[in-house]
């Protein structure tokens, strides 16, 4: 009986689901290995960002899927205010972490919601791999199979070109990875002016050798033939990259490949079984177990986003989502277009009920199921570990990467106590970009404290303490500044760091200082900031990363 079972099951699968294979590039963009590097090293490279903290990897971490980890129901800076623009309320949005709201001069902006913390989009991050194969990107659909010059919106390529399409949209965003009103400009000085993943600790003795020593233009020549740098140049060797990213070593995909069902346990088999018998592969059908198509499951209320509705102004496409690619879930921590979903058995739960808002354009087979709770571990092992390639989860093959400076000890740190002020509040401090020998715009911010007062940021040698304010002439840095506001008082300012390369690996120790009546010895003081200097270099690795 259960040969039969197998039988019939495999049946259903080379009739169904066909192998994974390469996705097909569109006419005239054609991948190259060198176009694919190229590729590799802007996705990986958070200098094309303003604040230069941002890649598009950020967002898009393999061993998540090629989604966010950053974005969880729990982690309150990953969190959007949604429709109501309300923090804390049902409609907050579970999104990926940006840029601070800034200016072209590299302050920061107070912004309402986040403060001078990163912002956070409005949807959460779909999944960068496998995503060659899409029609159209993002979850409404927005970035289309034509691909339209960044900066001419000329034709470029007239078919199969979303990744193109999609990646020219987040180096400009204000949200994501630019500074209010960004261009295009803005972003081809900034690879024009950076050594290729000069922010990043760890780069494989390949990818290092490949770029050698030379600068972005010698790499745009060696890949397109000429050396300038254009924005649709950079959005299609981003896509090329991407291209490669595709995934078919999961245990299904060797069940199906060698007819071997010992691949899939016991519980994934019938968990599979369950997802043909329930009609999940209606929707999330094909090798991608996606439709591509637009569907609206009943999330949440449709005022609260238009979803495709945006995109095409047909009322029937109001609150409708693409449907996702159901590879590789098992360590994702966010589902559905607004992230309110952590795990695999929440969303099992959620399509067992029927969804959760009765919207008027429900899709019309999003009803209960009623199953019971081992079909329910049945579908989520299926979902998990049946359909997740251990290269993506272990990070190698074609998803083996440089490290991202923001994930690493380059990082400036903040941590301890500061000294409370009036209203029980301490003074909290912001600080993100890499400190980089020589920078001149090294940004901070504070706020969380009283509206008016005057404050003191100061960098010295060693911490400059909790006690009193430091005296001016023991520190490296020290810059004074009333703080604006209504409610909350707050100040950016940028520094210059030093320059001088003996200073290399010094880690230097800042604090904020804020005039304040009610706070011991009259100043609320922020936690401790530490900071090491370093040079615009790389370090081989090639054990962890990018092998």
């Amino acid at each position: 009986m259960k040969h039969l079972i197998f039988l019939l099951i495999s049946s259903n699968i080379l009739a169904q689901i066909p192998p994974l294979t390469p996705a097909v590039d569109p006419i005239g963009n054609s991948s190259t290995p060198d176009k694919i590097l190229l590729g590799k090293v802007l996705y990986w490279d958070e200098q094309l960002s303003s604040t230069k903290t941002v890649a598009c990897a950020s967002c898009h971490i393999f061993s998540s899927g090629g989604t966010d980890p950053r974005a969880i129901s729990n982690n309150p800076f990953s969190i959007n205010a949604g429709f109501d623009g309300i923090m804390g309320t049902n409609d907050d949005v579970t999104g990926s972490m940006g840029v601070p709201e800034s200016g072209v001069n590299g302050n920061y902006i107070y912004n309402s919601i986040h403060g001078y913390n990163p912002q956070v989009t409005g949807r959460r991050s779909p999944a960068s791999i496998n995503a060659g194969y899409a029609h159209e990107l993002f979850f409404d659909g927005r970035a289309s199979s034509q691909f339209l010059d960044p900066i001419t919106s000329n034709v470029i390529l007239t078919n199969g070109a979303a990744l193109e399409s999609q990646a020219a949209g987040p180096p400009i965003s204000s949200i994501e990875m630019g500074h209010n009103n960004r261009q295009w400009s803005s972003v081809i000085n900034a690879v024009e002016t950076a050594h290729p993943l000069a922010l990043s600790p760890f780069v494989s003795n390949s990818l290092l050798n490949w770029i050698n020593t030379q600068n972005y233009f010698q790499l745009f020549e060696k890949t397109f033939g000429t050396p300038e740098i254009t924005a649709a140049k950079i959005a299609m060797a981003i896509a090329a990259y991407e291209r490669s990213l595709y995934s078919n070593q999961a245990p299904f995909d060797l069940m199906i490949a060698t007819n071997d069902n010992s691949y899939l346990t016991i519980q994934e088999r019938a968990g599979f079984q369950l997802f043909q018998s329930q009609g999940c592969n209606t929707c999330h059908s094909g090798a991608l177990f996606s439709d591509e198509l637009f569907h609206n499951i009943g999330v949440r209320p449709n005022i609260e986003d238009s979803g495709r509705f945006a995109v095409t102004g047909l009322e029937s496409d109001r609150g409708r989502f693409k449907t996702t690619s159901l590879r590789n879930l098992q360590y994702r921590t966010s589902f559905m277009h607004n992230g309110r979903l952590s795990t695999l058995e929440q969303v099992v739960e959620f399509y067992n009920r029927g969804g959760d808002f009765n919207n008027p354009n429900l899709d019309t087979r999003i009803q209960p199921l009623f199953l019971s709770p081992t079909q329910k571990s049945s579908l989520v092992a299926f979902l998990g570990h049946a359909l997740t390639d251990p290269r993506v989860t272990n990070e190698t093959g074609p998803f083996a990467h440089p490290q991202l400076y923001a994930l690493s000890s380059r990082a400036p740190h903040v941590s301890g106590d500061g000294v409370v002020g009036t209203d029980g509040k301490i003074p909290q401090l912001t600080a993100i970009e890499p400190p980089l020998l020589g920078n001149e715009n090294f940004t901070v911010a504070v706020e969380n404290a009283l509206v008016g007062n005057l404050s003191t940021f100061v960098v010295a040698l060693n911490d400059p303490g909790i006690d009193d304010l430091p005296s001016q002439s023991t520190s490296l840095f020290y810059e004074t500044g009333i703080l604006q506001g209504s409610n909350n008082g707050h100040l950016s300012l940028s520094i210059e760091l030093p320059s001088d390369p003996n200073m290399i690996g010094t880690t230097l120790y800042a604090r904020w200082y804020i005039t304040d009546s009610q706070a011991i010895n009259g100043y609320a003081i922020s936690p401790l900031l530490e900071f090491t200097l370093f040079a615009p270099t790389v370090v081989v690795f090639s054990d962890s990363f990018d092998t």
